[in-house]
């Protein structure tokens, strides 16, 4: 194998490198329908909705409790994937968004500085296949959290208020990286108030039963979406129009973070585990060609710190790249994952037992491991003599 083959393999290297990493080039079409048989939307892969304008609370009762209920139907039972979420424009912060891990859903709050976060989970949520209203009710007293009316959990410790309900609604995704959900929404509905258990229960069969809340005029929650348009790109805010749904032709992150920081990168389950696994195996190769380019025409040492800083470079071009696609996600984690995929690359290429058998195959990357090997052996010979 010539150094120019080695070269062209190099190049190939990196093109793949930056296709596995970007592709698809472009943001795909938004994978949002109507449901034919009922009033909801269906979400499949890059699918995701968001209010066009900024749910507002009450200044007088920002502090005040709460409630949320949500008609849905996961298409995995235990899948993965970020359900809705609100966001603050003005501070760039998530105060409150809804995931589904496996059968159960996480709940996070977010503080008002953002420097910190608190996560709870309920399990058992999805336990069958079929549409669940959850209910999430808050005061002073905790939060509790109904499925079909049934009680299953209250945190004490975990109190939400209406300005957590607040800013722009995203619906199918985060609002700040591509973590989509796959599944149909069926309803939504915000209170300004605490709901009782009786609330909870007598809602479910109103849902179930009439696609919609039945409560009192005076009772009435503050933002409601039937999904009952069927047909369209709008979802309706039945109370205020101003904060309609809006289902755009392109999949979108509302406001996409830029080289996201590890610990707010995190999270739980297989989905995270296999990207950083992915990550680290996908740069092993150009560890390994480039260290072989480079050794074939200087010593070692230097041969892996090029290669190293290269695949770092590499790793940061791409996630620069990655904010501007919403399908992806621009973050730290990768530059580490990536950087350490390419280390282990180097190390393989350095291997003695692997040169044993590439020799067989490419005399000549053996032959230059080798040579740059001894080269290195004789320099410290010669610094000890003298």
């Amino acid at each position: 194998m010539t150094k120019g083959n080695l070269g062209a393999i190099c190049l190939l290297t990196l093109c793949v490198m930056f296709l596995a990493g970007l592709w698809p080039f472009h943001s795909p079409r938004n994978k949002v329908s109507w449901l034919s048989h009922s009033n909801g939307l269906l979400f499949g892969k890059y699918g995701s909705i968001a209010s066009a304008g900024v749910l507002k609370a009450n200044p007088l009762q920002a502090e005040s409790s709460c409630g949320l209920e949500i008609w849905l139907e996961p298409k995995l039972v235990d899948g993965e994937g970020t359900v809705l979420g609100f966001y603050w424009p003005d501070s760039g912060i998530v105060p409150f968004a809804i995931r589904q891990y496996r059968s159960g859903l996480e709940l996070e709050k977010s503080s008002r500085d953002a420097k910190s976060a608190t996560v709870v989970y309920v399990d058992k949520v999805f336990s069958h296949r079929g549409p669940v209203l959850v209910t999430i009710t808050s005061s002073r007293s905790g939060t509790t959290i109904y499925a079909d009316g049934a009680m299953l959990r209250k945190f004490a410790h975990f109190g939400l208020s209406i300005q957590d309900f607040t800013g722009r609604l995203v619906v199918g995704n985060s609002p700040v990286v591509a973590f989509d959900w796959i599944g149909q929404v069926r309803g939504l509905a915000i209170y300004d108030r605490e709901l009782t258990a009786d609330e909870a229960s007598q809602h479910f069969a109103n849902w179930t039963r009439n696609e919609r809340p039945i409560i009192a005029g005076t009772e009435g929650p503050g933002g409601l979406y039937l999904f009952n348009e069927r047909q369209g790109n709008v979802v309706h805010n039945q109370v205020d129009s101003r904060t309609d749904l809006l289902i755009p032709e392109r999949f979108f992150v509302l406001q996409q973070r830029f080289l996201e920081r590890p610990w707010d990168e995190f999270r739980p389950g297989w989905r995270y585990w296999k990207n950083i696994g992915v990550n680290i195996v996908g740069f092993i190769p150009l560890g390994f060609f480039f260290c072989a380019y480079f050794s074939s025409s200087q010593n070692s040492n230097r041969a892996v710190a090029k290669t190293i800083a290269l695949g770092f470079i590499v790793s940061l071009t791409i996630e620069v790249l990655q904010a501007f696609l919403p399908t992806r996600d621009s973050g730290m984690t990768d530059l580490v994952t990536n950087t350490l995929g390419t280390a282990l690359g180097v190390v393989v290429f350095r291997y003695n037992s692997f040169h044993a058998i590439l020799a067989h195959v490419a005399p000549s990357l053996s032959s230059a491991h080798g040579q740059s090997a001894d080269g290195s052996r004789r320099r410290l010979v010669n610094s000890a003599r003298r």
